[in-house]
C-alpha cells in the first residue's frame, strides 16, 4: 500500500519530466558552405606555416610586432583578405631576396590589418 503511494507520484514526475528535454536538432549544409569551410582552413594554415618561418618571425620582430599577436590576428581576416594574403605569398620568391620578401609580408599583414580597423599600428601618437 505504502509502495502505491510512493510509485505513483514517481511515475508521474517522471513522465513529465521526459517532456521538458530539449530536443536535437539538426541540418544540412550545402556542399558550397563545406567547401568554403575547407578552402578558409587551408588557406588560414598556408598564411600561418609562411609566418611560422624563422626569417618572417625575425624581421617581424625587428618591426616591433609580436609575431604571436600577428599569427592570432590572421583567424580576424576575412575570407577575401586571406585569399588576397596568400596570393601575396605565393608570388613572393621562395628564397633569393628574403629580407626583402620578408619585409614586404610583414608590410602587406600589417597594412591589412591597419586597414580592417583590428590595429592602430600607423597613427601611435
Amino acid at each position: 500500500m505504502f509502495s502505491k503511494f510512493v510509485m505513483v507520484p514517481m511515475l508521474s514526475l517522471a513522465l513529465v519530466s521526459t517532456s521538458f528535454s530539449g530536443t536535437a536538432t539538426a541540418a544540412v549544409i550545402s556542399t558550397q558552405d563545406a567547401l568554403s569551410s575547407e578552402l578558409r582552413n587551408a588557406t588560414e594554415a598556408h598564411v600561418r606555416d609562411s609566418l611560422a618561418r624563422d626569417d618572417v618571425r625575425e624581421a617581424m620582430q625587428q618591426l616591433g610586432v609580436n609575431p604571436a599577436d600577428a599569427d592570432a590576428r590572421v583567424a580576424s581576416l576575412s575570407d577575401a583578405e586571406l585569399m588576397q594574403l596568400q596570393g601575396q605569398l605565393d608570388r613572393l620568391p621562395a628564397g633569393g631576396d628574403g629580407a626583402l620578401a620578408v619585409i614586404g609580408i610583414v608590410f602587406l599583414v600589417l597594412l591589412i590589418l591597419e586597414l580592417t580597423g583590428i590595429t592602430n599600428i600607423f597613427n601611435r601618437v
